[in-house]
C-alpha cells in the first residue's frame, strides 16, 4: 500500500471512529431521561443515610430522577428543562406533620383567635368583637385559649354572656380537652344544671350549683355531637385556609387524625379539590378508633395524594386540663390522677379487632398511667395476634414512666409527638407533675437512646404547624416565657438532625410512606422546601428565625415567600 493511501486510510478510521462515537452518545443520549425541573448549587440534606448531601436535583413530573453531587446532573437537561440555580441555599425533603386537626385547624383561621389573650378583659372584648360581624344564630368556635396567661383561673360564661346573646359560643381551650360553652349554647343543646356528668368528661359547676361553662373533655360532645354541622361552604373555606397555611410553613404532607372523622372530616373536601386540581397538601386520614370496620370498605381509593389508613382513639385527656391519667396524683391536686375516657377493656377489644384487619392503630396517650397501659395493650395484641409490620403508635407519649421508655423499641411502637408542647407546657407543668416526674416529661433524648422511633408533628390549631418552632424547641427547649435559657429539661435535648428526621423520613415511616417521600432519593416524590439558612449551621437559639422560602410538592412549587 503506497504511502498516500495510508495516509488516506489513517484519516478516514478516524472520521469512522468519530463517527461512531457520536452514534453511540446519541445512542446513550437516548436512554437519559430530560428532566422538567433541575436544581442546582444548592446545600440538599437528603434524609438519607448513604448519601446525606447533595448540590443538584433533577426532576420529571412529580419524581426525583437522579440527585447528586457535580454537573453530571445537567446531562438531564432538554430543550424544555427549567434549570434552577439555588446560590447555595439549603434544601430539605417536605415536611411531614404527623398530628394535625386540619379542618378544625382551617377554621381556627377564620374565626376568633384567643390563643395571646391576656386577661380576662381581652378574652372577653375579641369574643365580642367577633360576635358583631356574625349574623344572629351564627356559631362563635375554636378560640384556642389558654387560662395560664392570666393567672389560673378557668374563664366563665359570664365573661361573653353579655356580649353574645344572639351567638351560640363553644370556645376550646388550646389544647381541646376543655370549652368554654355560653348561656346560648348550653340551651340550644338542653344543658341545665341538673345535666348529670358522662362517662370521661366534666360539666364544671360553681359552689352554688350553677353551670360555669366549662366542659371538659366528652362533655363537649353534649354540645359538638347537637351543633349544625359545617357546610361544604365552610369546609372548603377551612380546607384551602389550611392548605396555604402548611405550604407556608414548608408543610408538604399531614396526618389528618380527624381525616375521616364524620363530623370534621377533610377526605371529601380533599377529593373535591384533587379532581379540581387544587389539591396542594398530601394527607394521610385518621378514622376513628371506634369505627375500625367503616375503614376497610374505603383503602381500595387510596394514592399518593390521599390515604386513608389509620385509626385514632383515646385513652385519656390533656395536662392542663386535669385530665391526663397518672399512677399518682397531681402535683397541686391530691384527690386526682385524672381519668380514661374509654375503658382498658374497651380500648383493647377494638385495637385487636383492627390489628387483626391489619389496619394501622394510632391513639393519645398523655399520663404515665394511659401509656402504660397503652403499651400493656399493645403488647398483649401483639402476642395474640402475631407479630407483624405494624408500627403501632402513640399519640403525644407526653409523660412516661422510665421503665416504659424501652418498651417502646421492644414493642416497635412508635412515638409521635409534638415538641412546640414542651415549650409552651414547660412554664407551668412542674407544678402540675412535681420535679421528678418532669425528667421523663417530653422525653425526646431518652427515647432516642432507647432506638425507639420518634416522629414530630404539632397537633395543629393547638399548637402552630411550623416544623421551623418544632425544631427550635426540641432543640433548645427554651419556653415560651423565657424563664429557661438553658432549656427545661435540657438533657432531653436533640440534635437538628435528629429533629429533621422526625419531621421527614422518620414521619414517612410512620405511614408506610418511607419508599415513597420523606427523603430525595431517585425515584421518590419531588417533595422539598427551601429555606434561608441551613439550620445545622445557625445558632439553636436562632432556629425560630429561619424562614421557608418556597416549598415544592410533586415538582410543583406551591409557595413562594416572595408572591
Amino acid at each position: 500500500m503506497s504511502t498516500l493511501h495510508l495516509k488516506y486510510f489513517a484519516m478516514n478510521s478516524k472520521v469512522i471512529i468519530a463517527l461512531l462515537l457520536v452514534l453511540l452518545n446519541t445512542s446513550c443520549n437516548k436512554n437519559i431521561q430530560d428532566a422538567d425541573l433541575i436544581i442546582t448549587n444548592a446545600k440538599i440534606w437528603t434524609a438519607n443515610t448513604s448519601q446525606a448531601y447533595a448540590q443538584s436535583m433533577a426532576i420529571s413530573g412529580e419524581r426525583i430522577i437522579a440527585i447528586g453531587v457535580g454537573s453530571g446532573i445537567l446531562k438531564h437537561k432538554g430543550a424544555q428543562t427549567q434549570v434552577i440555580d439555588l446560590k447555595g441555599k439549603f434544601v430539605t425533603p417536605g415536611f411531614i406533620d404527623s398530628h394535625v386537626h386540619l379542618m378544625t385547624g382551617g377554621r381556627s383561621l377564620l374565626n376568633v383567635d384567643l390563643r395571646d389573650a391576656s386577661t380576662p378583659e381581652i378574652f372577653s372584648k375579641r369574643v365580642g368583637d367577633f360576635a358583631s360581624t356574625l349574623q344572629k344564630g351564627e356559631w362563635i368556635l375554636e378560640g384556642n385559649w389558654d387560662h395560664t396567661l392570666w393567672g389560673g383561673e378557668l374563664p366563665h360564661k359570664d365573661w361573653i354572656d353579655k356580649v353574645t346573646p344572639d351567638n351560640p359560643v363553644l370556645i376550646m381551650r388550646l389544647d381541646w380537652h376543655m370549652a368554654l360553652a355560653n348561656a346560648a349554647a348550653l340551651a340550644y343543646v338542653g344543658i341545665d344544671k341538673n345535666t348529670p356528668d358522662i362517662e370521661g368528661g366534666t360539666i364544671e359547676k360553681d359552689a352554688n350549683g350553677e353551670l360555669t361553662g366549662i366542659l371538659k373533655d366528652n362533655a363537649m360532645n353534649l354540645v359538638m355531637d347537637n351543633m349544625p354541622a359545617m357546610t361544604p361552604e365552610q369546609k372548603n373555606n377551612a380546607f384551602e385556609a389550611a392548605q396555604e397555611y402548611f405550604l407556608s410553613h414548608g408543610v408538604t404532607s399531614v396526618h389528618d387524625v380527624d381525616g375521616f372523622n364524620k363530623d370534621f372530616e377533610s377526605f371529601s373536601t380533599a377529593k373535591k379539590h384533587q379532581d379540581e386540581k387544587n389539591l396542594k397538601v398530601r394527607i394521610y386520614a385518621a378514622t376513628p378508633l371506634n369505627e375500625w370496620e367503616r375503614l376497610k370498605e374505603h383503602t381500595h381509593q387510596n394514592d399518593e395524594w390521599i390515604k386513608i389508613g389509620s385509626l385514632k382513639g383515646f385513652v385519656d385527656g390533656s395536662l392542663g386540663s386535669h385530665t391526663a391519667a397518672f399512677h399518682d396524683h397531681y402535683s397541686d391536686k391530691e384527690d386526682d390522677k385524672g381519668f380514661f375516657l374509654n375503658h382498658e377493656q374497651e380500648l383493647y377489644g377494638w385495637i385487636s379487632e383492627a390489628d387483626k384487619a391489619n389496619q394501622h392503630v394510632m391513639i393519645h396517650a398523655i399520663g404515665d398511667s394511659a401509656i402504660h397501659t397503652l403499651l400493656n395493650i399493645y403488647e398483649r395484641v401483639i402476642d395474640e395476634n402475631g407479630k407483624r409490620d405494624r408500627r403501632f403508635r402513640i399519640e403525644h407519649a407526653q409523660h412516661l414512666a422510665p421503665d416504659d421508655i424501652k418498651r417502646f423499641k421492644e414493642l416497635g411502637a412508635i412515638a409521635s409527638m409534638q415538641p412546640y408542647h414542651a415549650i409552651d407546657d414547660g412554664r407551668w407543668a412542674e407544678e402540675y407533675l412535681g420535679s421528678e416526674r418532669i425528667k421523663t416529661t417530653y422525653a425526646f433524648r431518652s427515647l432516642l437512646d432507647a432506638d425507639a422511633k420518634v416522629v414530630f408533628g404539632s397537633d395543629w390549631a393547638v399548637a402552630p404547624a411550623s416544623p421551623i418552632l418544632g425544631i427550635y424547641a426540641a432543640v433548645t427547649r427554651r419556653t415560651l416565657d423565657n424563664r429557661n435559657p438553658d432549656g427545661w429539661v435540657p438533657e432531653q435535648k436533640i440534635s437538628v438532625l435528629e429533629a429533621l428526621r422526625a419531621y421527614t423520613i422518620d414521619a414517612a415511616y410512620a405511614s408506610f410512606d418511607e419508599n415513597n417521600k420523606g427523603s430525595l432519593e431517585a425515584g421518590k416524590l419531588a417533595d422539598f422546601v427551601i429555606l434561608s439558612d441551613d439550620p445545622t449551621q445557625v445558632d439553636p437559639v436562632q432556629l425560630k428565625e429561619l424562614q421557608v422560602l418556597q416549598a415544592y410538592v410533586g415538582g410543583v412549587k406551591m409557595f413562594d415567600i416572595s408572591n
